[in-house]
């Protein structure tokens, strides 16, 4: 088992990040794909690193429920966003 304090250091740390950095880029993103436009190489570095770095927390949220439901909303607007940029590529939407 993890140290408590440990814990609760990384989480303070992914909810700065959650409110200050990623939640709003994600929510421009889905602005983005939700008006036809297409991601940028920019966009889908941010979006590789987010997938790479929920993996890398994934332990973390299993042995925190509390904070499963957010996490679980994160993933599913960052689904959103990937499934509608796919469409939009396909659909040639606008860069």
């Amino acid at each position: 088992m993890k140290d408590p304090q440990q814990d609760a250091g990384m989480l303070a740390v992914l909810i700065e990040r959650l409110e200050s950095q990623r939640l709003p880029r994600a929510l421009a993103l889905k602005e983005k794909v939700d008006q036809g436009g297409r991601l940028d190489d920019f966009d889908i570095a941010f979006l590789e690193e987010v997938f790479s770095d929920s993996q890398e927390v994934q332990p973390l949220i299993e042995r925190h429920p509390e904070h499963q439901e957010i996490a679980a909303k994160m993933m599913g607007l960052y689904h959103d966003i990937t499934e509608k940029a796919l469409a939009n590529e396909q659909a040639g939407g606008k860069a």
